[in-house]
């Protein structure tokens, strides 16, 4: 029997793949803009995490925390509230932004009418 397999890439499943890629990093990128910080931060890693927390309010050493295993799951949560609520959201569209859909969370945060408050301490 011959069980060898050779791959076959699926062209729909990447190209999905990397149109929602490119939304998620446009919406953040707007998002950030909007909240007054340089937008292409959205395309460093661990530096977009960390701008993400600055603009929540917190801490930056909290970006550490997104690499601790199930400390990381609070830790976004928390981030997640946090920035909808620097944008006037509640905190279900931060469960939006953390669980949902999040490609569609941020350019909704980014293009739309809601205002940055701004975060103390950031």
């Amino acid at each position: 029997m011959d069980y060898s397999y050779e791959y076959q890439p699926d062209p729909i499943g990447t190209t999905l793949s990397l149109i929602l890629a490119v939304i998620a990093i446009v919406g953040l990128w707007a998002t950030f803009v909007k909240a007054g910080r340089p937008g292409w931060a959205a395309i460093i890693p661990i530096f977009n995490i960390y701008t993400l927390v600055k603009m929540a309010g917190r801490p930056g050493w909290w970006t550490i925390l997104f690499f601790i295993p199930i400390v990381n799951i609070v830790i976004h949560i928390i981030v997640a509230l946090d920035v909808a609520k620097r944008f006037g959201k509640s905190g279900v569209f931060g469960f939006f932004l953390l669980f949902v859909l999040g490609f569609i969370g941020y350019p909704i945060l980014g293009f739309g009418k809601a205002q940055y408050t701004g975060a103390p301490n950031a």
